[in-house]
């Protein structure tokens, strides 16, 4: 999080073009309105490519001159007028179609557009910061992004990598939703834990929905284990019991049972089972369909399983 912080400064003093690169959730736009704000020149302004419907696209862009079409009453500036003197930021660029990937190169060298409609040239001069999670540079091999538009966007570069790659920023960013969203809340060692080991497929924008979820469910001002959703806890589970069977963490010794040569305990397997429904119990404060769930197990089996252990 440093490193991405320098980067951050040295670009927000500069107005070259920025690529920013990044899994989704990695807080691509978050960065890309930081280096806006470095030096705030004018508007910041995003264009969503991945959610621009195809024949409005240009429109969008570049607005329309009255009677351009049938119901274009009145003009309309598009989102490159409204990011003259700032900055646009296109979302998810590699999702903008060749046809439009062309227009916008031009837009980019020229600094100027024409409206949809329109006869006459319209500037606007503003910086570009692009993001997407897509392999640019396979998809100009592949043909589907113009490398002379990646060349034109590819000035600058900051890669944001996953969550499950810096693990140590997870405790930092706990902390700074815990202080966004919480009211005094308390995580557990144990809490911490989990979070840590778990991989966080949706990233930074997992984790923070993960903390607003937990603080929403309870009061606080202490967030137990049982707080956490049960793909964290199966995550951190399926990690326990890999350890166990590693030999790198203690499973205790039982006074009677047989060990191996290198002085684990074979246990029956009942009594694997048994400690296995017990920990699930645990770990859900006894919530019994979430034991179940965990276990990979039907409710009823798992009741089956209580009355034939008498627990």
């Amino acid at each position: 999080m440093k490193q991405v912080h320098r980067h951050v400064i040295r670009m927000g003093k500069s107005r070259f073009p920025v690529l920013i690169l990044g899994e989704t959730g990695t807080g691509k736009e978050v960065v890309a309105r930081a280096i806006h704000n470095v030096e705030s020149r004018g508007p910041f302004v995003v264009v969503d490519c991945a959610s621009l419907v195809a024949p409005l696209m240009e429109s969008e862009l570049f607005g329309y001159a009255k009677g351009a079409f049938t119901g274009a009453h009145n003009q309309k500036l598009g989102l490159l007028d409204a990011a003259n003197g700032g900055t646009a930021f296109f979302d998810e660029i590699g999702d903008l179609p060749l046809d439009m990937q062309m227009k916008l190169l031009r837009v980019l060298q020229e600094k100027e557009f024409r409206a949809v409609g329109s006869l006459s040239q319209r500037a606007s001069n503003f910086r570009v910061i692009a993001a997407t999670n897509r392999d640019l540079a396979a998809d100009v091999e592949a043909k589907r992004f113009r490398q002379d538009l990646y060349y034109r966007l590819n000035v600058m570069r900051l890669r944001l990598g996953p969550l499950r790659e810096r693990k140590q920023d997870i405790s930092a960013l706990v902390l700074h939703f815990l202080e966004r969203y919480g009211n005094g809340h308390k995580l557990s060692d144990e809490v911490v834990d989990a979070l840590e080991g778990y991989d966080w497929p949706g990233n930074v924008r997992e984790l923070e929905h993960t903390i607003q979820r937990m603080v929403a469910m309870n009061s606080g001002p202490f967030l137990s284990k049982g707080d956490l959703p049960s793909t964290v806890i199966n995550h951190s589970l399926e990690r326990q019991f890999e350890a166990h069977a590693n030999g790198t963490e203690s499973p205790g010794r039982t006074v009677g049972l047989p060990s191996t040569s290198h002085g684990q305990n074979i246990l029956p397997l009942a009594e694997v089972e048994k400690r296995a429904i017990l920990a699930a119990l645990e770990y859900t404060r006894g919530d019994r369909t979430l034991a179940a769930a965990m276990l990979d197990i039907g409710r009823t089996t798992l009741y089956r399983k209580l009355k034939e252990y008498g627990l």
